[in-house]
């Protein structure tokens, strides 16, 4: 996994270009806490220096490549994995760990810790449905028959 991180503007998640949803996943923060910042910064301190720094970086930054949503969608999914039986065996058809982000404050980027404690019951609840069908394969006559089979 590459810990390199670089700054690009966010157009899927930002309201305006982007510029502060870019830096929000950048300093790993909400968006919603860099919008008011932004905005807080516009309406009390420098607001034409604010407004040119936000037009400088909507100009200057890159958008997020393609395959950094692709990534993140993978990490952040909670879809259930997909198990197949065979003829040889259980096989995992979705090899993926689910990564869990728990925020430790308000402010930083991830899951509420409620959330992520769901997801994680969810995942052990898979789990033991996923190691309740391996037992009753493994103590199937289907399994007994496919050793015998594979002894030939």
């Amino acid at each position: 996994m590459n810990t390199k991180r670089s700054l690009y503007r966010d157009p899927k998640q930002g309201k305006i270009a982007g510029v502060c949803a870019g830096l929000a996943t950048y300093f790993n923060i909400e968006v919603w806490l860099v919008r008011i910042i932004v905005l807080s910064a516009f309406l009390l301190a420098a607001g034409p220096f604010i407004f040119v720094l936000y037009i400088a970086g909507w100009l200057i930054l890159d958008k997020k490549p393609e395959h950094l949503y692709d990534e993140e969608s993978t990490l952040n999914s909670t879809k259930s994995n997909a198990h197949t039986f065979t003829g040889k065996g259980y096989k995992n058809a979705n090899n993926g760990d689910e990564k869990v982000c728990v925020k430790a404050k308000v402010w930083q980027a991830g899951m509420p810790p409620k959330q992520a404690f769901l997801n994680i019951q969810q995942r052990f609840i898979r789990s033991e449905n996923r190691l309740r069908k391996i037992e009753s394969y493994v103590t199937s006559k289907e399994f007994q028959l496919n050793r015998e089979l594979n002894r030939l």
